[in-house]
């Protein structure tokens, strides 16, 4: 499994629950099935596991087991950067926070810290998001409705999935606007052909570059794809990562 790095969070946007009710709903699910927590500390390779002991939505606190190695606690404690990663109903969850402190717990030793502004659930394996490459870059033309000037304009994807694409709007030309529908785009695959479908905003996020120019990543998701459609994108992945795994198997 991969940890929580700031890479996942960027790649797996679309999927974060920023909703309190929603994640103090998986927090205490999570802890009422007592689901094993993988626990990463920043810059290590050696995880540990942990669980949910209590989650006091009234403190906006989070009680989790400890280690049986104090040691590791006080790594734990003393880090600046932890990532935990789980399962809910074959659903995977990932969060992470900037400081977890030693306490106690019903008598016993414990740790606590603050209950997650964001969480990462990510429900479906099709919908793993694969970033697309450099070196052939793929684009999609949406269709500007007249309030945009109309016509078209054509965007670099970031990545695709099954479930969608995120595209690079470096103009700002698409607004940030969630929730708005856009007819007629057009997805040109390498290799694969054409794939029409239209496209909803499901998030946005500004990223400032090294350069201080500020450029935009909205999360779209495909809206009524045909099955041929969704076929096609399904091939495409299936590719980058075949192209993927020999990279990397050149390189072992």
């Amino acid at each position: 499994m991969h940890s929580l790095d700031e890479s996942a969070l960027e790649n797996w946007h679309d999927y974060a629950v920023d909703s309190r009710r929603e994640i103090l709903t998986l927090l205490r699910g999570i802890g009422e099935r007592n689901q094993l927590i993988r626990m990463l500390i920043h810059g290590e390779a050696e995880a540990c596991v942990t669980s949910i002991l209590d989650v006091d939505p009234e403190s906006g606190t989070l009680v989790l087991d400890c280690s049986v190695n104090q040691e590791q606690n006080r790594r734990i404690a003393s880090s600046k950067r932890i990532s935990f990663e789980t399962t809910l109903d074959k659903i995977r969850i990932l969060f992470a926070t900037d400081k977890v402190e030693e306490t106690t717990f019903e008598n016993g030793p414990a740790l606590k810290m603050a209950i997650p502004e964001t969480m990462i659930r990510l429900q479906r394996r099709e919908y793993y998001r694969m970033p697309t490459p450099v070196s052939t870059p793929v684009r999609v033309i949406i269709p500007l409705p007249a309030e945009l000037g109309g016509g078209s304009s054509v965007f670099p994807l970031a990545d695709i999935s099954c479930g969608g694409i995120a595209i690079m709007d470096n103009k700002l030309i698409l607004g940030n606007t969630i929730g708005h529908n856009y007819a007629g785009c057009k997805i040109d695959l390498p290799d694969i052909g054409v794939v029409m479908t239209a496209l909803q905003i499901r998030n946005t996020l500004d990223l400032t570059l090294l350069n201080s120019k500020t450029n935009r990543r909205l999360g779209c998701e495909f809206i009524d794809i045909s099955r041929g459609a969704l076929a096609a994108v399904q091939r495409y992945i299936t590719k980058l990562e075949r192209e993927r795994n020999a990279r990397i198997a050149g390189l072992s």
